[in-house]
């Protein structure tokens, strides 16, 4: 469990500073700390929080765009895995009947076509809408200034 450094109080003997004294840590260096509070107390350090990696440090983590695709294709494989097994799970034949034709297919296979088709449907719906943002977003850069 990380502790946070405390404040130390030079008047109180168990929170005052021991300078030249080694610390947790076996060095006369612990005494060190980054971080010195407005009143001028010296803080505790916390060799854990120094040395805890990126999480405490004060870069961020950035993305790439390497790293976007590989998290993309990881998903995908998992959601096949998961299709997969579906499908094999549901290998009943089913009668199937669609606009006058009919025909038997494992039942997984039906479902899945049926996703599939729905799926093709949703996007249509959604590059229809984008087609009609981008011409309404075109038509506003490239309006026509009114006569005087």
């Amino acid at each position: 469990m990380t502790q946070t450094p405390r404040e130390s109080d030079p008047s109180n003997p168990v929170t005052a500073p021991q300078h030249g004294t080694a610390g947790a840590g076996g060095y006369a260096e612990d005494s060190y700390s980054p971080r010195a509070p407005a009143d001028g107390a010296v803080l505790v350090p916390d060799r854990e929080a120094e040395t805890a990696g990126p999480a405490a440090g004060a870069e961020p983590h950035q993305v790439t765009r390497a790293g976007m695709v590989w998290a993309a294709v990881a998903s995908a494989l998992v959601v096949l895995i998961v299709l997969i097994a579906f499908i094999l799970q549901n290998q009943d034949y089913v009668r199937v009947k669609f606009f006058g034709l009919e025909g038997d297919v494992a039942q997984g296979i039906a479902l899945f076509i049926a996703a599939v088709g729905g799926g093709v449907l949703v996007a249509i719906a959604g590059a229809v809408r984008i087609i009609q943002l981008r011409l309404a977003a075109h038509r506003q850069r490239v309006k026509p200034r009114g006569r005087r």
